[in-house]
């Protein structure tokens, strides 16, 4: 086996190669804010009504300046039933689940952009539904 020779012992400088795709202005940065928590004792009467759900997910949704795609809701009978509306929006997703036993519901609002506000449509909601308690946790889910 060869000796290394000194010539062969020299590196050559490393090239550092930027990537020129990653967003390097503000207006290019993907602004994501998920606000969701949980509600406790609410109204059984607003919180097993799935027209009213409905029309209260839809104002949050134009409370918050957000875009309707589409909203579906469901009533769910049995021991652990409930509502579940869940919206599809341009800048994400609203989704609330409420359980009758329970009076216990969680909400889950995803948006995407800088115009929409999801903490105005989960105190809406909050508002309308009447909890006696709730909690409200954020994720920043940004790109750099």
């Amino acid at each position: 086996m060869a000796k290394p020779s000194k010539q062969d012992a020299i590196q050559k400088p490393m090239r550092i190669q930027i990537q020129e795709s990653y967003p390097t202005k503000e207006k290019d940065r993907i602004v994501g804010l998920h606000v969701f928590g949980n509600l406790y004792d609410l109204d059984p009467e607003l919180a097993t009504n799935v027209e009213y759900v409905k029309s209260v997910i839809l104002e949050a949704i134009g409370i918050a300046k957000m875009t309707l795609v589409e909203i579906k809701a469901w009533s769910f009978g049995g021991k652990k039933g409930g509502v579940s509306c869940i919206a599809l929006v341009t800048e994400s997703h609203v989704a609330l689940h409420t359980w009758n036993e329970y009076k216990y519901a969680t909400l889950d609002i995803y948006t995407c952009g800088e115009h929409s506000d999801p903490h105005a449509a989960f105190n809406h909601v909050v508002q309308k539904l009447k909890p006696k308690r709730h909690q409200v946790f954020y994720a920043n889910r940004s790109s750099d």
